[in-house]
C-alpha cells in the first residue's frame, strides 16, 4: 500500500530497522572494545541539535534497555545564544521521549564572534568554550562519562587535518581522559558511518537544528577534507573502510616516532641466535 507521496511505508520501516541494527551494532562494538560504559555510570549525552547527537542519544537509549549493565543517561544541550536559535525545539523533543535533560544557557556566541579574527574560523575558540561549560556541568552532576556524537568520518577528517595542516599523525580517540584528568570523554559513534547516520536521522525525523555559527563560514579546511574523502569513496568504494581500519592497526616500528619505538637502541635487541635459514635453503637447492 502506497502513501499519498507514492512511497511504500513497509520499505521505509525495513530500511529504518536495518539502519538501527547497523548503528546499534557499531555503537555496541565501540563501547565493548574501549570499555566506554561501566555498571553504575551516569552518562552525560551532549546534544547539539544535529543529526549525529540525536542518533547517539537514540541508540544509547535503545542499548540502555537491553544492556547487561545498568547506567543512567542525562541529555545536555549548551544554548550558546546564537541569534535565531530555536530554544523550544530540544526541550519539546526531549520531553516527548521522556528523557532527563538540562539546558545550559551561556552566551559563548558573542565571545566567539568578538574574539575571532576576520578570515579565521570560529571552531577552535567555540569548541574550547563549549567544552569548558560542558565539563563544569558534568562535574556538578557527578557525571562519570561525557558522550560526544563524533562518528567515523569525523575521526578520519581530523586525521587528515592534522596531517596536512598540523604535521601530526593524530585523530580523535574513541575514549580519552581530559587534560586535567577529571573527565572521561567517550565517542560511542566512533565506528558509525556518517551516511548511515544521516539516513537514520531523516527516517526518524529528528528535529534538526542547523548550526549558524561555523556552518556559515566558507572555505573551511574541514569541509575541504570532507569533500576529498567523499570523492575518494565515490571513485573507490570501500576505500574509507580500509582507511579507518588502518587507525585500529598501528605499527609504531614502521613509522618514525622515536618516543613510540626504540630505533636508537635497535642494535641491542638484535638476536644472538645464528640464523641458519639460508644454510638450510642452500642445502635444499643442492639436492
Amino acid at each position: 500500500m502506497l502513501t499519498a507521496t507514492g512511497k511504500d511505508p513497509r520499505k521505509s520501516t525495513f530500511t529504518l530497522n536495518r539502519l538501527q541494527k547497523n548503528l546499534r551494532g557499531d555503537v555496541g562494538r565501540a563501547i565493548a572494545d574501549y570499555n566506554m560504559i561501566q555498571d553504575g555510570d551516569l552518562v552525560m549525552v551532549c546534544l547539539s541539535g544535529g543529526k549525529d547527537s540525536y542518533a547517539m542519544l537514540d541508540i544509547l537509549l535503545n542499548l540502555q534497555k537491553h544492556a547487561p549493565i545498568s547506567f543512567r543517561i542525562k541529555a545536555v544541550n549548551l544554548d550558546q545564544k546564537q541569534p535565531g536559535f530555536p530554544e523550544d525545539v530540544l526541550p519539546a523533543y526531549l520531553t516527548s521521549i521522556g528523557v532527563d535533560y538540562h539546558i545550559i544557557e551561556q552566551d559563548t556566541y558573542s565571545v566567539v564572534v568578538e574574539k575571532t579574527e576576520p578570515g579565521k574560523t570560529y571552531c577552535g575558540l567555540c569548541s574550547r568554550l563549549r567544552r569548558g561549560n560542558l565539563y563544569s556541568y558534568a562535574e556538578s552532576i557527578g557525571a562519570t562519562k561525557i558522550a560526544l556524537g563524533h562518528h567515523r568520518n569525523d575521526i578520519m577528517e581530523t586525521l587528515f587535518l592534522n596531517m596536512f595542516f598540523g604535521g601530526k599523525l593524530k585523530a580523535m580517540p574513541p575514549k580519552l581522559l581530559s587534560d586535567d584528568g577529571r573527565h572521561v570523554v567517550i565517542r560511542p559513534m566512533a565506528y558509525c558511518k556518517e551516511k548511515e547516520i544521516a539516513s537514520y536521522a531523516s527516517l526518524k525525523q529528528f528535529p534538526i537544528i542547523p548550526c549558524n555559527l561555523c556552518g556559515t563560514q566558507e572555505n573551511m579546511q574541514r569541509q575541504e577534507i570532507k569533500q576529498m574523502l567523499n570523492d575518494w569513496e565515490r571513485q573507490f568504494p570501500g576505500r574509507l573502510d580500509v582507511m579507518f581500519r588502518s587507525l585500529l592497526n598501528v605499527v609504531p616500528s614502521h613509522l618514525g616516532d622515536t618516543s613510540l619505538f626504540d630505533f636508537v637502541g635497535l642494535e641491542e635487541k638484535r638476536s644472538k641466535v645464528p640464523d641458519t635459514a639460508f644454510d638450510r635453503i642452500d642445502v635444499l637447492n643442492l639436492r
